[in-house]
């Protein structure tokens, strides 16, 4: 018997309790909990008479034939139990993946089932349940995909097979009924006019970035007093903000117009795609210059002086070993910098530069939520690809470097 007063000590934890802890996902928790908001407190689609009006909020159950309703509830609920649980990794994606397709199919239905007949101006698009439901199965998508830990292959055909689901969708004309499409239709051609404008904004600034910044960034690796100068100038450019930059642009821009022969002739001007793209090249140097840099110190000595002993010139050393060996780290900094400047080009439209962003701004300007998303659901669409796509080929150039460095 132990002694009156005396402390017992505590023993060990009941394991049942652990076994019961052990079940549940912590991040799986979270994503039911997000689900749960996006199905009760929150609204799944909005009904308005005209594309301008302050609409009107529908639960699932308002929005969908009941059949529907019930169906995406039931779906709903068991990838939500599936996420809590510890369950495999395949069947938590396949749940997340199958969710998603039911949300996108069943927006479109609500779409049709809540537009009057013979009414044209009523508008009927997602509401913030709906965007909560999608962000809650893609956390729980994205999460599975990275337990998976699949190859780059796969990783780029993952994203081929997604884009295959939402090109299928379109074509099936669900979501034609849904205010979004609707804007579309209006403005097809212009669409793709200024889709070309705003990927030549994003991609031509990169590449000249690239043919810039490389040799700046390698002039800076072998030319140490180089190093701090430049990539401080360059600081300074990323810390004004980009409206502030467009603008700062149009009066040097236009001076160069009027008072420089030929330049005018060229197409250089103080307000649309020419200030943009200066902008947008600023910008760019930065990661371009200083992932050159970074890339180039971290050659391995061995490397490099295992290419001297060979006889190899500076310039062939640079070409043969010390710049295939930096490329990953090179190829991060364009990553950066394409999707920086898919973002950035939307603001290029303030100054008329086109893009995407004409809608956006266009649908602030009109109270039409529905105009800004088709600017920047393609945005964000198009910053996403190429994330996927560019992480991908970082990490294959890596596979490379490191097989090259062990048979070094």
């Amino acid at each position: 018997m132990p002694k009156t007063g005396a402390a017992l000590a505590p023993g060990p934890p009941s394991r049942r309790g652990t076994q019961g802890a052990r079940r549940f996902d912590k991040l799986g928790a979270v994503i039911a909990l997000i689900a749960g908001c996006g199905v009760f407190a929150l609204p799944f689609a909005t009904f308005r008479a005209n594309r301008i009006v302050l609409g009107e909020a529908r639960s699932i159950v308002q929005a969908l034939p009941a059949w529907a309703a019930t169906l995406l509830l039931a779906l709903i609920a068991g990838a939500a139990l599936i996420a809590l649980l510890r369950a495999p990794a395949l069947l938590r994606l396949a749940a997340g993946g199958g969710v998603l397709v039911a949300l996108a199919a069943m927006i479109g239905l609500a779409a049709t089932h809540l537009m009057p007949a013979n009414q044209g101006y009523a508008r009927v698009s997602p509401a913030s349940g709906f965007w909560l439901l999608i962000f809650a199965f893609a956390l729980l998508v994205a999460d599975c995909l990275a337990r998976l830990r699949l190859s780059p292959v796969m990783r780029i055909a993952a994203l081929g097979l997604a884009i295959m689901v939402v090109g299928l969708i379109l074509a099936s004309g669900i979501w034609d009924s849904l205010s979004v499409m609707k804007e579309y239709a209006n403005r097809a051609d212009t669409f793709w006019n200024l889709g070309a404008q705003h990927l030549a904004l994003a991609f031509g600034s990169l590449g000249a970035a690239a043919l810039v910044g490389i040799p700046v960034g390698i002039a800076c690796h072998r030319v140490a007093m180089l190093r701090g100068p430049v990539l401080n100038s360059l600081n300074i450019v990323q810390t004004i903000p980009s409206i502030a930059l467009f603008g700062i642009l149009i009066a040097p821009m236009g001076w160069i117009a009027a008072n420089v022969p030929g330049a005018a002739a060229i197409g250089i001007s103080g307000i649309g795609a020419p200030p943009a793209f200066v902008a947008l090249f600023g910008y760019s140097l930065l990661p371009v210059v200083a992932n050159t840099v970074l890339g180039l110190d971290g050659v391995p000595a061995a490397a490099d002086d295992a290419a001297r002993g060979m006889g190899m010139t500076d310039r062939q050393r640079l070409a043969r070993v010390q710049f295939p060996l930096a490329f990953p780290v090179i190829l991060t900094g364009v990553r950066i910098v394409l999707v920086q400047n898919i973002g950035l080009a939307t603001v290029a439209a303030l100054i008329g530069g086109g893009g995407f962003g004409v809608f956006v701004f266009q649908g602030i300007g009109q109270t039409a939520m529905d105009l800004v998303l088709l600017g920047a659901i393609p945005t964000v669409a198009l910053a996403f690809v190429a994330a996927i796509l560019l992480d991908a080929v970082v990490e294959m150039s890596s596979i490379g470097r490191s097989t090259a460095e062990a048979a070094e």
